[in-house]
């Protein structure tokens, strides 16, 4: 066994022996709370931004265009959620600097209260799914979900929550405040109508390694039958699976009714422990190419990118890919929902301003979509192989 592959499997034993007593009291909403002020409603951006917006094509985002169009207009929150106990914690961070360095803003990364990378596996799915709720109420772009082994299936379960399978309904929880709230429903801010916590989806959701080991943690155990099926309260949801994973098990995901459901197998080299560790990989300009060229599907030669970068850049750069296509659509979506909200031109000829109340805008998630698996097929060096 290379050191790496000891130093992690070190790593996992100790994770695994302290879960157990690795506990963490759930947040508790305050006592009769008084009912939120409205929030604040959505910035929208002017005219010429919008233009460029939805001039972008989803699926072919460039760097130049998230550094000059993306990063200037409405930006989905991420929520990173780290598997283990908290020595694994900055391994999930580094995954945070990776998508700072990309391009996208750390103030959508970090936590809006304690500024933290990332969340716990033992926190309240019910809390995450508070702030998925809260956070696209005043933004008007849906939250995504990235998760890491045991936080692959938290991701999951907090999707679940959002479709009520857990309770039928859910508060919303201010992440400012601390707490949450006295109320299970927001104002949708494409619609300016009042809706239920439950029902609110993600834009896009992923979970690596997730299975396996982590059904042994007990705040895991009512996901022994979800943890596979991926509910309505997403769009897009990408599995990561690395073969031989005793932790992390071979999770293969399927939908329940309109999520459109991506299943990847990762190369066998590949660490469980270690597979986000990716905040290196921009600073290598040939590595940052590789990432930005990247689309999922087909052959994808890593041969030529230096041995540290091989053993995370697939799913780093499969991630990013999702992410910017999500970026867009939800910029785009709220783009077209003030557009249906107001006439192209005014009375006076002048393109009408960028602000005020939501129109009704289309449903996300639109059809039944087909469950696939697909695996990352990688020309490895002999010296990667083997490390």
């Amino acid at each position: 066994m290379t050191p790496s592959r000891l130093f992690a499997a070190s790593l996992v034993a100790l994770s695994l022996a302290l879960a157990g007593c690795a506990t963490q009291p759930l947040e508790q909403s305050a006592a009769a709370a008084a009912h939120p002020a409205a929030p604040p409603a959505p910035i929208v951006p002017g005219r010429v931004l919008q233009d460029r917006l939805l001039a972008l094509d989803p699926d072919h985002v460039t760097d130049a265009e998230v550094r000059d169009v993306l990063a200037r207009g409405p930006t989905p929150r991420i929520m990173l959620l780290y598997g283990g106990i908290y020595p694994v914690k900055p391994i999930m961070q580094s995954f945070g600097y990776f998508l700072v360095r990309m391009g996208y803003p750390e103030a959508r990364i970090r936590d809006p209260g304690d500024r933290d990378w990332s969340y716990s596996p033992y926190d309240d799915a019910a809390k995450l799914a508070g702030i998925v709720a809260w956070d696209y109420e005043r933004t008007g772009v849906r939250p995504m979900l990235i998760g890491h082994s045991q936080g692959g299936m938290q991701a999951v379960k907090v999707l679940h929550e959002l479709a009520g399978h857990f309770d039928d309904s859910v508060r919303v929880y201010d992440p400012l405040a601390g707490r949450f709230e006295d109320r299970t429903t927001i104002v949708d801010p494409l619609t300016h109508m009042k809706r239920p916590v439950v029902g609110v989806s993600a834009s896009y959701a992923s979970a690596v390694g997730a299975g396996g080991a982590t059904y042994l943690m007990p705040n895991q155990w009512m996901m022994v039958d979800k943890l596979q099926s991926i509910p309505n309260t997403v769009d897009e949801f990408t599995g990561f699976a690395i073969p031989i994973d005793i932790l992390g098990g071979d999770s293969h995901y399927t939908h329940v009714g309109t999520a459109k459901v991506r299943n990847v197998d990762l190369p066998a080299t590949y660490s469980h422990v270690f597979v986000p560790a990716a905040g290196a990989l921009p600073e290598n300009p040939d590595v940052r190419a590789w990432i930005n060229a990247y689309v999922p599907g087909g052959k994808h030669d890593t041969s030529a990118l230096p041995v540290e970068a091989a053993q995370h850049v697939l799913w780093a750069a499969d991630v990013w890919y999702s992410i910017k296509k999500h970026w867009c659509l939800e910029a785009q979506r709220l783009v077209r929902a003030e557009r249906n909200r107001v006439p192209t031109q005014s009375a006076e000829g002048q393109p009408p301003p960028g602000n005020g109340e939501r129109s009704q805008a289309p449903a996300p998630g639109a059809g039944r979509q087909v469950s696939t698996r697909e695996v990352v097929p990688t020309e490895i060096s002999a010296e990667s192989a083997g490390r």
